[in-house]
C-alpha cells in the first residue's frame, strides 16, 4: 500500500501488481479499496470488477457472517499475521468454484484512517501435497498396525496397543474401542485412552452409543452425523469434561452378522475429523475386526481340539473301565446265585451292585461326552416331549422355579435318542434351578430352524431342524468360567455336589445327533442354551414290535480278547441255559466257526486285540453263512478309530458291563430276528 505522500507512486502501484500473491486491501466496512491482477485473476473476475465489492463476498456463504465477527474483532485489535502461520480459509471464485487459501493480515495507515491489507495465496497444490503425505503416514503407521496383529502371541495384548497408536497418529486426545455384548446390556470398553473410567463406564452403557453400535455401518460416506449425540451424552455424564471435547467420531468394526463394536476418537478442536481422518479410523477398525474375529476362530479351533483331545481320552478310559466292570458285575451276580439266603450277605452284594451301576451310568456319560456313545434316534414328537417335559419339572424344580413350555404345533418332530434328549433337557434344567437359588423363570421352547447354506460357524449341514432354547434369569456365568464349562469334571460346585458331565454330556449328545450346542451368559442376567438338533423327515408313528418268542437253548460262540471277561460272558450263557464255546480273538473264532456248523450264534465284541473287528469278523462270517445271528457286545464300540458302525447296518448291541438277565433278553432278540442283525 502506499501513501498520497509517497514520493514515487508509480513504483509502490509497480511493486503492489508485481507481488507474488494476490493482494486486496479493505475498509473497516470490509470493502474492497484497492486489489492487484492477480487478485482478479485468481477469484475469476473481470479487471476492476472487484473495486467496491463486499470481502465477503470471495468467501462461502455459509462462513460470511462469522467472517464479519472475525473482522470486526480484528479491526478492533489489528496486527500483523504473517503468511503461513495457520490461518487458512476457503475461498470462492466468480463462477462459484471454491478452493483453499493461505493468508497474511497487516493494518496499514493511511490518510483516510487505517485499512487492513490481506495478501492472499492459493494452497491447492500445498494442500494436496500435504493430503497425500498424510495419507502416505497414515498408510504406513496402518501397515505398522497390521503387522502388530498378526505378529502377536495374544491378539487382545495388541489390540491394547491400537487406540494408543490411533491418538498419536492423529494428534488427538482420547480413543477408545467398544465392543457390543451378546445380550445388548452394555458396550464392553477396551483399552480406553484419555478418559476417566467412570465416565467409559457411563459411556459403556447409554443408550445412544448402543443404538449406534447397533445401526453403525462401515462405508464411511453413510456414516450418521454422531458429533452432537457423542458430546451430548459426555455433557450428561460429565459437564466439566465434554467442554474439552469439540468433535468426536465413531466408527464401526464390521462383523459377518452386524457391528461387533465401534471405535471412538474425540478432538479438541470443531469439525476435525475430515474424510481422511474418517478412512484411517474405519481403516483401523477394519483391521481390529479382522484381528478380534481370527482371535475368536483361535480361541473356538483350540477349545475344539481340547475337546476332542478329551473325548479321545475319556473314551479309551471308558474302554478299559467297563471291562473292568463287567468283571465285577459279572462275578457280583455269579455270587448272588451260589450264596445261601442270607440278608446280610445279600445286602453287601446289593450295595457292591449298586456301585457298579453308578460306575457304569458315570462310563456313559463320559461316552457321551466323548460323541461315542451308540444312540437310537427316531421321530419324536416335540409338542408332546415339551409338554411332558414342563408337567414333570414343574412338580419338581419347586414352587418358586416358574417352569414356561412354548412349542407350537407346527414345529417338527425331532429325529433323535428320546432318552438322551430328555436327559439333556432335564440336565438343562437342573443346572438353570441352581443358578436360581432364590427362584426364578426357566423357559424351554422349540421352534423350527432352517440351514439353507453349510454354517462355517455351527459346522452343521444343511436341511431342517429343531432349536430348543433353555433359558433362565439366574446368577449367570462368569466370561472366565464360560469358556470352561463344557469340559469334562469342570464343575463349580461344592465336592460331591456335581461330576461336572452334565454340560458336557450334553454336548457331546448334540454333537454326535448332528446337531449344534450354544451358550451364551451374562452374569446378573442369566443363561441361555441352544440346542440344534435334526427335524425327522417323518412323524408317523412307530409300530410296537411283537413280542419275541423264547428260544433259551443253542450253541453261542463267544468272541472275547479279556479273559475275566469272556469268562463271566460264557458263565452267564451256561446259567441261561445256552452251550457257551470261546474264541479269544477273530481267527480262531473263523477257524471255530468253519469247524463247527452248529453254532447258533455269534457272541462278540466290537474290539478285539488283533487286526480284526468285531465288525469285520461278522461280516467275514456272514461270507460263509449268511443268515447266522451275530450280537455285538462293546464297553466302547469306537476304541479303534476305523470302525464305522453304520457301515454294517442294524445290529444289536449290548453295552458293557451288562447284567444276566440283558443278555438272556437281547439273546432272545436276535435268534427271534427282531434285530436285523
Amino acid at each position: 500500500m502506499y501513501s498520497k505522500q509517497a514520493p514515487d507512486t508509480d513504483l509502490f502501484r509497480a511493486l503492489f501488481e508485481a507481488a507474488p500473491d494476490a493482494m486486496i486491501v479493505v475498509d473497516r466496512r470490509g470493502v474492497i479499496v484497492l486489489n492487484n491482477a492477480h487478485a482478479e485473476r485468481l477469484f475469476g473476475y473481470e479487471a476492476g470488477a472487484l473495486a467496491g465489492a463486499q470481502v465477503e463476498t470471495l468467501l462461502p456463504a455459509a462462513l460470511r457472517q462469522a467472517h464479519i465477527a472475525h473482522r470486526a474483532h480484528y479491526a478492533s485489535h489489528p496486527r500483523e499475521r504473517s503468511m503461513g502461520a495457520g490461518y487458512e480459509l476457503t475461498g470462492v471464485r466468480a463462477d462459484g468454484q471454491s478452493f483453499p487459501v493461505e493468508i497474511g493480515l497487516s493494518p496499514v495507515v493511511a490518510s483516510e484512517g487505517t485499512l487492513y491489507a490481506a495478501s492472499i495465496r492459493d494452497i491447492s497444490e500445498t494442500q494436496r501435497a500435504r493430503q497425500a503425505q498424510e495419507r502416505a503416514r497414515f498408510d504406513a503407521v496402518m501397515a505398522q498396525m497390521s503387522r502388530r496383529l498378526l505378529e502377536a502371541t495374544h491378539h487382545e495384548q495388541a489390540i491394547d496397543e491400537i487406540p494408543g497408536l490411533v491418538a498419536t497418529t492423529l494428534a488427538i486426545p482420547a480413543t477408545a474401542i467398544l465392543l457390543s455384548d451378546p445380550h445388548h446390556v452394555r458396550l464392553q470398553v477396551s483399552a480406553p485412552m484419555g478418559l476417566p473410567p467412570a465416565v467409559l463406564e457411563s459411556l459403556s452403557g447409554d443408550p445412544t452409543l448402543q443404538a449406534m453400535a447397533r445401526s453403525a455401518t462401515a462405508d464411511v460416506d453413510k456414516l450418521p452425523p454422531v458429533q452432537g449425540a457423542i458430546i451430548e451424552s459426555l455433557r450428561r455424564i460429565c459437564p466439566s469434561l465434554s467442554a474439552d471435547f469439540q468433535d468426536a467420531a465413531l466408527v464401526s468394526l464390521p462383523d459377518r452378522y452386524g457391528p461387533m463394536g465401534l471405535l471412538l476418537a474425540l478432538a479438541h478442536q470443531k469439525g476435525y475429523f475430515d474424510r481422511d481422518r474418517l478412512n484411517f479410523l474405519q481403516s483401523v477398525a477394519n483391521v481390529l475386526a479382522a484381528s478380534i474375529q481370527r482371535g475368536r476362530s483361535e480361541e473356538q479351533l483350540a477349545h475344539s481340539r481340547r475337546l476332542d483331545a478329551l473325548g479321545q481320552l475319556t473314551g479309551g478310559i471308558a474302554h478299559d473301565f467297563n471291562n473292568l466292570l463287567t468283571v465285577i458285575s459279572g462275578n457280583l451276580q455269579l455270587l448272588e446265585s451260589d450264596i445261601p439266603d442270607d440278608p446280610a450277605t445279600r445286602n453287601t452284594l446289593a450295595s457292591a451292585s449298586r456301585a457298579v451301576e453308578r460306575g457304569a451310568a458315570l462310563t456313559r456319560k463320559l461316552l457321551t461326552f466323548s460323541r461315542r456313545q451308540h444312540l437310537l434316534p427316531r421321530a419324536v414328537r416335540t409338542v408332546q416331549l415339551l409338554a411332558d417335559l414342563s408337567e414333570m419339572l414343574g412338580r419338581t424344580l419347586g414352587e418358586r422355579i416358574a417352569v414356561i413350555a412354548e412349542c407350537s404345533n407346527e414345529v417338527p418332530a425331532v429325529y433323535a435318542d428320546e432318552g438322551e434328549l430328555e436327559a439333556a433337557l432335564i440336565n438343562l434344567a437342573l443346572n438353570a434351578r441352581d443358578a436360581m437359588p432364590r427362584g426364578g423363570r426357566l423357559a424351554i421352547t422349540a421352534r423350527s430352524y432352517n440351514v439353507a447354506h453349510i454354517d462355517e460357524d455351527a459346522r452343521i449341514a444343511p436341511g431342517p431342524y429343531v432349536v430348543f432354547t433353555i433359558s433362565d434369569n439366574g446368577e449367570g456365568i462368569p466370561p472366565e468360567i464360560l469358556e470352561h464349562v463344557l469340559e469334562p469334571f469342570f464343575t463349580t460346585k461344592e465336592a460331591g455336589k456335581g461330576s461336572g458331565l452334565g454340560l458336557s454330556m450334553v454336548y457331546g449328545f448334540v454333537k454326535q445327533s448332528g446337531g449344534h450346542f450354544n451358550i451364551e451368559s451374562q452374569v446378573g442376567y442369566g443363561t441361555r442354551v441352544e440346542l440344534f438338533l435334526p427335524a425327522a423327515a417323518s412323524t408317523a408313528t412307530e409300530e410296537t414290535a411283537p413280542s419275541p418268542s423264547r428260544r433259551d437253548r443253542g450253541t453261542v460262540l463267544v468272541v472275547e480278547d479279556e479273559p475275566e471277561v469272556r469268562r463271566v460272558a460264557v458263565a452267564f450263557l451256561r446259567t441261561l441255559g445256552y452251550i457257551p464255546s470261546e474264541a479269544a480273538d477273530a481267527v480262531t473264532a473263523l477257524e471255530h466257526l468253519a469247524e463247527h456248523p452248529d453254532i447258533d450264534l455269534l457272541f462278540t465284541d466290537i474290539v478285539l486285540g488283533g487286526d480284526m473287528t468285531g465288525f469285520e469278523l461278522a461280516a467275514k462270517a456272514h461270507e460263509r453263512r449268511p443268515h447266522l445271528p451275530v450280537l455285538f457286545t462293546s464297553g466302547y464300540e469306537y476304541a479303534s478309530m476305523d470302525i464305522d458302525t453304520r457301515a454294517f447296518g442294524a445290529f444289536e448291541l449290548l453295552r458293557k458291563p451288562y447284567r444276566r438277565e440283558q443278555l438272556g433278553a437281547a439273546m432272545r432278540r436276535v435268534l427271534d430276528g427282531d434285530s436285523g442283525a
